[in-house]
């Protein structure tokens, strides 16, 4: 019996003769929706399947179906004949589009059987000829069939019909595994600092019979996930793949390769690599341990996956970051950027490569934490947050607990290597470094928004580009709108006679909703706002991305600034401040957000008649004389 082990998320190409049982295989094996035939899609583009004259666009259809397909993640079927190179290779060359392994499965039948079976079939007249041509056409290429797919299956006689099917899921794909996690960035040879670190996180080291740490375990059952770059530079790369090996190799801990790890199992392997950049370090001091512990570091770092998808794949970790569309794939265009990030082409001033800011445009789900980028102060960017804070450069050791997500540190003891730039300094913003604090897109509103409470909901697009232009002259800088408050009642309008609204009617409406208490207050005749407030300008710059000096924000329910003057908001952003400048302190927190009412309310009716209702009746006294006169 032979078994066919097949990519969970790939593309599988059936190949053989017409007539081979290419189409029973596949309804045996595989549901409907995998599969994709080239006699379906020829029906589809010309009703009737066996019209040769619409192969190129059934195969256009095909194509586009495959390669959408791979691109969601969906392990996809090809049912055609693919008995010639050429139509392999386009199959293959989508796969690798799509960053996915590829599998083809041979169905090798005798021509005999071939031939009978189509005599049998009373839908299709194949000209005597096309079988032999196209057993020959097999033949010719099945040479090549391993050196195209990553794994070629040739089943003949009986092996078709005994053959099995198993899935198996990618290397990086370790959803099962939910933490809690302890995420380390890079470590670069800094043992005792490692140490520190794990210590201070809760690990117990674990020593040999030298006293060298040789593992480490949580006593509440927490992973240590260790971002590469373990190697070089540093002074004991021996000691930190000890300690990670013993750590690995106990289950209490995961690990993602570095560019440094990648290099270093070359220069291992005897390949020519140029020794720069902390490599010398790592090979003088592996030369002075055995030769056995070398092979088990080599066997190590070699066998390290390129990134890994975790906790239902709300967790990526990758030592240089991962983009979106290359999470849980296998492709060697995925590792390189796994390993070294993607490259401008450009170098900076300290000739060193300037890399694309990729996190500025990250929007997935997942949350991806990373090294490889030394940065002075961890900062979050879109769900992504960058670890290494280059340890070996006299900078910390950083972690992250997961989910928590708190930040844990130790200092270096000391500058074990210059840097090259200095760590404090950031790439200039013209270069793709600067990492900016979050900007809407347009492609992140324009088709659906996830909410929280209310699930997925639809945007059409002529109502899209309205509000967000309305926003863009009349609401304060986005980045202050951490928060709307609602702006309609519960219920709808009072079925009472002489009622707008009625308490009973509110209540209702609550308990429909499934909220058990309703918190009330008595209600001022003030005006709505929310006012957010920071402890200062750089608590302004740091936590919102707003460094124009300001220090807060002062708006209505709709997100328009409460006062038109700026200088006037700045002032009663002053009192605010000192007067809930308490709560700063007790909340352990540098800004606050006051859901409110502000007093009297005539506090913003000019600004509201100026802006908003003059310009309607300016409008109405020009428009509404000549409409009367136009019906009279």
């Amino acid at each position: 019996m032979t078994e066919l082990r097949l990519p969970e998320m790939g593309l599988v190409v059936l190949v053989g003769v017409s007539g081979a049982g290419k189409s029973h295989f596949a309804r045996r094996h595989f549901a409907p929706t995998q599969v994709v035939s080239s006699d379906h899609c020829r029906a589809l583009v010309s009703d009737d399947e066996n019209d040769q004259s619409a192969t190129t666009d059934a195969f256009d259809l095909l194509h586009h179906i495959v390669r959408t397909r791979l691109r969601r993640g969906l392990l996809t079927v090809v049912d055609a004949t693919n008995v010639q190179p050429g139509p392999r290779a386009q199959l293959v060359r989508i796969a690798k589009e799509q960053d996915v392994l590829s599998v083809a499965i041979v169905l090798d039948v005798p021509e005999s059987v071939a031939t009978a079976r189509n005599a049998a079939r009373t839908d299709r007249d194949l000209p005597g000829h096309v079988v032999p041509r196209q057993r020959r056409e097999l033949r010719r290429g099945m040479r090549d069939l391993h050196r195209v797919f990553k794994r070629a299956y040739v089943l003949t006689g009986e092996e078709v019909d005994e053959a099995t099917v198993t899935y198996e899921r990618s290397w990086s794909d370790r959803r099962e595994l939910t933490g809690p996690f302890d995420l380390i960035g890079d470590v670069h040879g800094c043992r005792a600092e490692l140490e520190e670190l794990l210590t201070k996180l809760g690990y117990v080291i674990e020593r040999d019979a030298l006293g060298r740490a040789a593992g480490a375990a949580h006593p509440d059952g927490r992973t240590a996930l260790l971002l590469g770059d373990l190697v070089d530079r540093g002074p004991d790369t021996p000691g930190v793949l000890r300690l990670a090996m013993g750590m690995v190799n106990a289950g209490a801990a995961l690990c993602v390769p570095g560019n440094h790890e990648n290099k270093l199992v070359r220069a291992l392997r005897g390949r020519r690599v140029t020794v720069a950049h902390g490599l010398a370090e790592s090979l003088e001091q592996l030369a002075a341990e055995p030769e056995e512990f070398r092979a088990e570091a080599l066997e190590f770092m070699d066998g390290l996956v390129s990134h890994l998808v975790l906790d239902g794949g709300r967790l990526v970790a990758a030592h240089a970051g991962l983009k979106e569309e290359y999470h849980g794939r296998a492709s060697g265009r995925v590792r390189s950027f796994a390993l070294y990030g993607e490259t401008t082409g450009e170098t900076d001033e300290y000739g060193l490569p300037v890399r694309y800011a990729w996190a500025n445009d990250y929007r997935g789900g997942a949350t991806v934490v990373y090294g490889h980028t030394p940065v002075v102060e961890p900062e979050w960017v879109n769900n992504t947050l960058c670890l290494d804070t280059g340890c070996v450069f006299g900078g910390r050791l950083t972690a992250l607990r997961y989910p928590e997500k708190e930040i844990v540190s130790i200092p270096a003891h000391q500058v074990w290597y210059a840097p090259v730039r200095p760590l404090e300094a950031e790439p200039p913003a013209s270069r793709g470094g600067h990492r900016e604090s979050g900007v809407l897109r347009i492609t992140d509103v324009e088709e659906a928004v996830e909410t929280r409470l209310m699930g997925r909901i639809n945007l059409r697009a002529e109502n899209i580009w309205p509000a967000l232009e309305a926003m863009s002259r009349f609401a304060v800088d986005p980045r202050w709108l951490v928060y709307l408050p609602p702006t309609m009642a519960p219920a709808g309008t009072s079925a009472l006679e002489d009622h707008l609204e009625h308490p009973a009617e509110a209540f209702a409406a609550y308990r429909r909703q499934g909220i058990g208490q309703v918190v009330c207050e008595e209600k001022h005749m003030g005006s709505r706002a929310v006012v957010v407030v920071t402890r200062d300008a750089g608590v302004a710059a740091a936590r919102f991305g707003v460094d124009d000096g300001t220090t807060g924000a002062v708006y209505t329910r709709t997100g328009r600034p409460f006062f038109g003057d700026p200088e006037r908001t700045e002032t009663f952003l002053a009192r605010v401040r000192a007067a809930a400048g308490f709560l700063f302190e007790e909340l352990e927190t540098g800004w606050l957000v006051l859901d409110c009412e502000l007093m009297p309310w005539s506090a913003k009716a000019v600004e509201l008649l100026r802006r908003q209702y003059a310009a309607t009746g300016a409008a109405a006294r020009v428009a509404l004389p000549a409409a009367a006169d136009a019906l009279a």
